[in-house]
């Protein structure tokens, strides 16, 4: 599976790790999984670690639509985390349609982890 999650109640966190070829379907699939997860709360952080994502299969319209579903709260922030330009595009598209929703959530693209989990107020990866 290119993509997984991990949630830390204790650390108020929803960790999701990708890797390879992402699609908008498993892209999709992923947030109705944590979404419904009875551990899952909207209040949460998010540090999405997409640095061994490969490649995005989506459209545009696509990225447009994961990132103006309504996941977290206005008070949520949540990491991005990459490692091309490619990735790192795709991240800023989210982050600006995410930023353009009637529920946006903090977002911030990261190339590092330090940073990422310095901005979610956390001292190292759980």
């Amino acid at each position: 599976m290119p993509l997984s999650y991990a949630i830390y109640s204790d650390l108020r966190l929803v960790m999701t790790t990708g890797s390879g070829v992402v699609t908008f379907a498993e892209s999709q699939d992923q947030q109705d999984r944590f979404t419904a997860d009875p551990d899952f709360n909207p209040e949460f952080n998010q540090l999405l670690d997409l640095t061994a994502v490969t490649q995005f299969k989506m459209t545009a319209s696509q990225a447009a639509s994961l990132a103006r579903r309504k996941l977290f709260t206005t008070l949520s922030r949540r990491a991005f985390v990459v490692s091309t330009d490619a990735i790192y595009g795709i991240a800023r598209l989210m982050q600006a349609h995410n930023a353009l929703s009637s529920n946006p959530s903090a977002i911030a693209v990261f190339h590092d982890m330090a940073p990422a989990l310095e901005w979610l107020g956390l001292d190292k990866l759980p």
